[in-house]
């Protein structure tokens, strides 16, 4: 029991820590694309609200781990937080930025292709109801007519030079092209996410006079309370991290006396029987009872006949 509660308060901290690197920093591609002809020149930069200091692009090609510019087992070339590819080699592989502390931004896949063909798709995560166009890329430059697929099915039924989707939640899939002179390109995951949250904006009219400036609000009469002014882009991940770390001391501080509750040795129940010998005694001035005496008597009557 003691074991199974720590065990879960530990990972509600994981969940905690790993919460904060969610919208920390991001890695972006440029080229926005997944695939890559062998050679191409791109580049990776890790970017966040809070800036990019202490951030490394790193990627996993299937043999470990590596960091760019880290040299031996590096690769690329680093330039502050962006890492520059002059030349690519012919390896894919998953792509992230990571802090010093180990925190972690969303992946990237990337596929560096020697084919004769490669699908432009978005590298990035796509918005529902933006557009998305995807094309057929030659090796040898331009595009070509070809076939396009999502999950193994024709969008098309002929061939087209690229198509345009208004993306929406169903259309996040595998996506891939295909030509009868060219083959196949590589299959890429296009990644879909939600629609961003409306803004609302307040349009306000100024009128200028020769002493003062007045800003009157078009939608709203004059209120007469005191509107402070909006926070900063970056005050509210600040806001988040500071309250994620006080939820954090709130639980390791459970933990802690939990531990200390459980790591208390428990006094078992005594079964000891104590026995003790009671002894009767008849007081010494006890009254003694005294017992009614009986007096018999007999009766005699004496007839005399006269």
């Amino acid at each position: 029991m003691r074991t199974s509660s720590v065990a879960l308060l530990l990972g509600v901290c994981v969940l905690l820590l790993s919460a904060l690197t969610v919208s920390a920093v991001s890695l972006t591609v440029s080229p926005n694309l997944q695939q890559f002809f062998t050679g191409a020149s791109v580049s990776l930069t890790c970017e966040g609200q809070l800036g990019s200091d202490g951030w490394t692009v790193k990627r996993d090609t299937g043999s470990g781990t590596e960091s760019c510019g880290a040299g031996g087992r590096g690769f690329g070339r680093l330039t502050g937080s962006s890492c520059l590819f002059d030349e690519f080699n012919p390896v894919s592989g998953v792509y992230w930025c990571e802090g010093e502390a180990g925190e972690k931004s969303e992946e990237v896949n990337i596929t560096v292709s020697d084919k004769e063909v490669i699908l432009e798709i978005p590298a990035l995560p796509v918005r529902t109801g933006s557009d998305v166009t995807l094309r057929c890329k030659k090796k040898t430059g331009g595009t070509t007519a070809a076939y396009f697929y999502f999950s193994g099915r024709p969008v098309r039924p002929k061939t087209e030079k690229s198509i345009t989707i208004n993306v929406q939640q169903s259309d996040e899939g595998l996506y891939w092209c295909s030509t009868d002179e060219f083959g196949s390109s590589p299959q890429s995951f296009l990644r879909v996410r939600g629609p961003l949250p409306p803004t609302t904006t307040t349009t306000k009219n100024k009128t200028e006079t020769t002493t003062t400036t007045t800003d009157t609000d078009v939608s709203c009469p004059p209120s007469p309370s005191v509107h402070l002014p909006p926070l900063k882009p970056f005050v509210i991940p600040v806001i988040a991290a500071v309250f994620s770390l006080v939820l954090v001391s709130l639980v390791l501080v459970l933990v802690r006396l939990l531990w200390k509750k459980h790591t208390v040795p428990n006094e078992a129940p005594s079964n000891d029987v104590t026995y003790s010998e009671v002894t009767s005694r008849e007081s010494s001035n006890k009254m003694p009872v005294i017992q009614p005496e009986m007096v018999y008597s007999t009766l005699r009557t004496n007839t005399t006949g006269s």
